[in-house]
């Protein structure tokens, strides 16, 4: 048993084996205007070009707070690992300094009342995270 095409103006569905032109959300008759397709290539690439601004934008910003962060991190861990035989007071601001053998102590001297090779003033906060501070 053979099925026979019909012709391109009748509408049939093979798969359901009924007529459904009357379900289709366009115009299926010979008379109906020809379905066009718009030239949006000018729109894409404008959204293209704004979208990848905004995402580079977003991308500079996280790699700055990214950077400011492992900044952070080790200055953290540099204060962390240096010498120091006391107990750091949370708000208070400690000196870092390198001795003769090249290694960090931390100090409450501060930089104008000695002479040690100072590398920077730390801040230890509420999170025992040690913050660069200016003196």
């Amino acid at each position: 048993m053979t099925k026979s095409k019909k012709p391109d103006q009748i509408v049939y569905n093979e798969d359901t084996e009924r007529y459904d032109a009357s379900l289709k959300p366009y115009a299926t008759n010979v008379g109906a205007p020809a379905i066009q397709v718009t030239d949006n290539s000018t729109w894409k690439s404008r959204n293209i070009d704004k979208a990848n601004k905004q995402i580079r934008t977003k991308y500079l910003e996280l790699k700055a707070e990214y950077d400011k962060m492992m900044q952070e991190l080790e200055y953290n861990t540099l204060v962390y690992n240096s010498r120091y035989s006391f107990e750091p007071i949370i708000g208070d601001t400690y000196h870092l300094y390198r001795d003769k053998a090249d290694k960090p102590f931390l100090s409450i001297i501060a930089p104008s009342d000695c002479n040690f090779d100072y590398i920077g003033s730390f801040l230890l906060n509420s999170e025992l995270i040690w913050k660069k501070v200016e003196v």
